[in-house]
């Protein structure tokens, strides 16, 4: 059994749409960091995505006694193209109907000259695939973002896209799920902050 805590970067204070833009995070409540970091496993593996703002909150999160695995970029947030730096009034102004159907109907709906949420989940699922292969009975500790937690929490509930986003996930949260083998789950937490 493979078990992932799942870590959301630090605040980024962005008032846009933050996809692949590679913006950093705020690390400044060091008081929340120590308790997740104590929430955390001893001995786990560490990993997050080749953004920044993951990165640096993997080193504010790394204990000694964990393994860093290298910076996997098929760990970054959804690709949102166009709309990568735009408000989301100014994304709504300009694509009206794409955008509120992005929202309402996730799944193959693409930003312009992005990803979608399948497209998203399929990447992300194949990093968890064979991190699970490679270390079936291993704690993982995998920073990365709002998009690619909620893609996993989706699979590991069964439920829709739609459904999966209806669930909060804060900066420095852990969401913990148990991968049991093929296409077994448990969810333990979702959005916990120590």
């Amino acid at each position: 059994m493979t078990t992932w805590h799942w870590v959301r970067h630090g605040p980024t204070h962005e008032k846009s749409f933050v996809g692949w833009r590679d913006v950093p995070a705020d690390l400044t409540d060091t008081a929340l960091i120590e308790r997740v970091r104590t929430h955390l496993p001893l001995e786990a593996m560490m990993i997050s995505s080749d953004l920044i703002r993951s990165v640096h909150t993997a080193d504010a999160l790394t204990a000694p006694t964990h393994t860093r695995l290298p910076h996997d970029p098929d760990l970054r947030e959804m690709n949102f193209g166009v709309w990568d730096g735009m408000r989301f009034d100014a994304v709504a102004a300009r694509d009206p109907e794409l955008s509120r159907t992005f929202w309402e109907q996730p799944g193959d709906i693409r930003a312009p000259d992005g990803e979608s949420w399948n497209e998203t989940s399929e990447r992300v699922d194949t990093v968890v695939d064979r991190l699970n292969t490679a270390h079936p009975n291993a704690h993982i500790i995998a920073v990365a973002h709002f998009g690619v937690i909620l893609t996993q929490v989706q699979r590991a509930l069964g439920v829709s896209a739609y459904e999966a986003m209806a669930h909060k996930i804060d900066n420095i949260s852990v969401t913990t799920l148990r991968h049991q083998g093929k296409e077994q789950w448990n969810v333990e937490q979702i959005n916990h902050l120590p």
